[in-house]
């Protein structure tokens, strides 16, 4: 993703973003409490909850993420890509999901070669007209150009986002089955950080294309809810509500919903308030597809070893640093949602 917009409301948003942001809450808070759903918020005197009381396999989700990691860098158009979209492909058919390829070429942003994309949709239940997108990007940056030691060095993507794709891998073994008013279909993004240079290379590559052809084609099933995952294995697990999500008034009901069910599970991790806005992937498929899509974002990724500094972007990015019980929360929260979403 991009670095977000700063949250605080002085400066260029001054005080109207400020007003706006607090009508937008105001609504929110007003529409729960119509619905009888509270506020989303997990009693603070519920217990933390361990890798054992959650009925999601995490420690299976993190072997899926270290397994992606072992491939190295996944950069668009590379080797390690390749090898990585072969293994995803043959993982979700031998589990029975429908697996679509949607191929397209970009310019490389520094050469003049063009670059192959794949996103990679998986559909469950493809009989269903309702349908709902779970997504990931699954690209790695080239390079972890906010490294401080070695800005050129080896990515791997353990948090950003093999995670989001790990949560999706592990969802996979119980989509069979799971009982769902909806259709679900997965979407594996590519070219979400096909960036050497942030401050001018595109992002969103492939949720741009996904959108854009989605608008276009206008296909006879439409998606109700989009949910992104991005960046949720972080062990300091902190989920607080991305600002573009809670601010758009169509997606408002979904943020509620969801942090809500993680409130009823008593995962305390989703923190019913916001912190970040997050330029981030639903952004295409909110604002191009115009399909009510949110983001499940943890921005804030701290080094234990080091005060006020940030694993995003940065060697430092690996599974260790990452947590089977993030993994199975999210995991957890997002098919409880899915068996009574309305």
């Amino acid at each position: 993703m991009n670095p977000p917009v700063l949250p605080h409301p002085a400066g260029r948003r001054g005080l109207v973003a400020a007003a706006m942001f607090a009508l937008v809450a105001a609504t929110v808070v007003g529409w729960l409490l119509w619905e009888g759903r509270g506020t989303g918020v997990a009693d603070a005197a519920t217990p933390q909850l361990k890798l054992d009381d959650i009925p999601f396999n995490g420690q299976r989700a993190y072997d899926s993420l270290k397994q992606l990691c072992a491939i190295g860098p996944r950069p668009s158009g590379s080797a390690g890509m390749g090898l990585q979209q072969k293994l995803l492909i043959e993982y979700f058919q031998n589990l029975g999901g429908q697996v679509e390829q949607q191929r397209f070429r970009v310019k490389h942003p520094h050469e003049d070669v063009n670059v192959p994309m794949l996103n990679i949709l998986v559909h469950w239940h493809p009989e269903k007209a309702k349908r709902i997108l779970l997504c990931a990007h699954y690209d790695t940056l080239p390079y972890p150009m906010r490294d401080r030691d070695n800005p050129r060095g080896r990515f791997v993507g353990a948090n950003d986002n093999a995670s989001g794709v790990a949560v999706l891998m592990e969802m996979a073994h119980d989509m069979p089955t799971l009982e769902c008013k909806y259709g679900v279909d997965f979407l594996l993004l590519d070219g979400e950080e096909f960036v050497f240079d942030d401050r001018k290379d595109p992002f969103f590559l492939g949720s741009r294309y996904f959108a854009e052809e989605y608008a276009k084609k206008l296909p006879t099933f439409r998606y109700h809810w989009g949910v992104l995952l991005d960046m949720v294995g972080d062990s300091d697990l902190q989920l607080y509500q991305e600002r573009n999500s809670l601010q758009w008034r169509d997606t408002q009901p979904l943020v509620a919903d969801i942090w809500a069910t993680a409130a009823r599970l008593g995962v305390r991790d989703f923190i019913a308030k916001p912190k970040h806005e997050i330029q981030d992937d639903h952004l295409m498929l909110h604002n191009i597809a115009h399909i009510p899509c949110i983001d499940i974002i943890d921005f804030d990724y701290p080094d234990s070893a080091k005060e006020w500094s940030s694993l995003w972007h940065t060697q430092g990015d690996v599974p260790e640093q990452c947590s089977p019980l993030s993994l199975a929360k999210v995991g957890w929260v997002i098919e409880e949602w899915l068996k009574r979403v309305k």
